[in-house]
C-alpha cells in the first residue's frame, strides 16, 4: 500500500521517532512518501498519515478531504485528541487492519463583503468570528431562517461535534460524541448573563452578521485566520463531504476524555483495596 504522510512542523522532520516510524513501515512493505498539498498525492495511495499533534491533523484534514483519502493521526504532539494513535501502534494497526473509519462532519462557509479569495472554505472543528479592537461585537444570528437575540460578545463560533472538545469547550460549550449530528453555537466571552451555548441540527444553515465600531474582524476556520471587513456576512452549513478519520479499533471517546482531559478526576473516584 502507498501511504502519504503530512508533517506541518519542519523541526519534527529530522526527529528520530519519525524516522523510526517510516523505516518500520518501509520494512513491512508500505511505500511512504511526503505530501504537502493535493497535487503531491500519487495514484493508488491508500491513506494519509498526519504526523504531529492536533494542529497538524487540522491542516492534514484539508489535504485528506481534497484528495479523497482517509487520515490517521499519529501523535507526536501534546494532547492527541485527533492525533490519537501512538507511533508504536501504527504498523500493527495498518498491517492487521485493526481500525475503523469514522465519517466526521465538516463545516462549509460562504461569505460576502469580505474581499477574501481562494480560501478553502471548510473546517473540521469550528468556524469563528471575533473582534480585533477593544469594542465588543454585536452578532446577529439566524438559524434555519429563525432570528436569535443579538449576541454582545468578543465573538461567536459554530462548532461540529468533533470540535466540541476544542475551542467550543474552552468557551463553555457542551461535549458531544463525534457521531452526534449537531452544530454548537457558542458566544465568546459574552456580555450577557442570560445567554448559553445552543445546539442545533446540522441540517440547518447558520447565518451571521456583525455590528462593530471597528472596520475589521477576525475570521477563523480551524487553525487558519483572516482579517475581514466588519460588514462581512457569513453562512455556515454542513459540508457535503465528510472527513474520513482512521481510528484504532479499540479507541473509545469516553476513555479519551478521561486520559486527555482528565474527565471525572476526583480523589473520591480512586479505588482502594477491597473497593469495587
Amino acid at each position: 500500500m502507498k501511504l502519504a504522510y503530512y508533517i506541518k512542523n519542519e523541526s519534527l522532520f529530522p526527529d528520530a521517532g519519525v524516522h523510526a516510524l517510516l523505516e518500520s513501515l518501509d520494512s513491512e512493505g508500505f511505500q511512504c512518501y511526503r505530501a504537502k498539498e493535493s497535487a503531491d498525492i500519487l495514484p493508488d495511495t491508500g491513506a494519509l498519515l498526519s504526523i504531529g499533534g492536533d494542529g497538524t491533523f487540522l491542516s492534514a484534514a484539508t489535504l485528506a478531504v481534497q484528495s479523497g483519502l482517509p487520515v490517521l493521526g499519529v501523535n507526536f504532539g501534546r494532547l492527541g485528541f485527533l492525533s490519537d494513535t501512538e507511533p508504536s501502534e501504527v504498523v500493527r494497526l495498518l498491517k492487521d487492519g485493526s481500525y475503523r473509519i469514522e465519517n466526521r462532519a465538516m463545516l462549509e462557509l460562504s461569505l460576502s463583503g469580505s474581499g477574501l479569495q481562494g480560501i478553502w472554505p471548510r473546517a473540521l472543528n469550528e468556524i469563528s468570528v471575533s473582534r480585533v479592537g477593544a469594542s465588543m461585537l454585536g452578532i446577529d444570528v439566524t438559524v434555519g431562517g429563525a432570528e436569535l437575540p443579538t449576541y454582545w460578545a468578543d465573538g461567536l463560533l459554530v462548532a461540529t461535534s468533533s470540535g466540541s472538545t476544542a475551542y467550543s469547550l474552552s468557551v463553555g460549550g457542551p461535549i458531544c460524541t463525534p457521531d452526534t449530528d449537531v452544530f454548537i453555537i457558542s458566544p465568546i466571552s459574552p456580555h450577557n448573563l442570560n445567554v448559553r451555548p445552543l445546539i442545533v441540527p446540522r441540517t440547518v444553515s447558520v447565518s451571521i452578521r456583525l455590528r462593530s465600531r471597528d472596520a475589521s474582524a477576525v475570521l477563523t476556520l480551524d487553525n487558519r485566520s483572516y482579517e475581514v471587513g466588519a460588514s462581512i456576512e457569513l453562512e455556515v452549513r454542513n459540508a457535503p463531504v465528510p472527513l474520513r478519520k482512521i481510528c484504532p479499533a479499540g479507541a473509545s471517546f469516553f476513555n479519551a476524555l478521561r486520559s486527555r482531559l482528565l474527565w471525572g478526576e476526583d480523589v473520591r473516584n480512586s479505588r482502594g483495596p477491597g473497593q469495587k
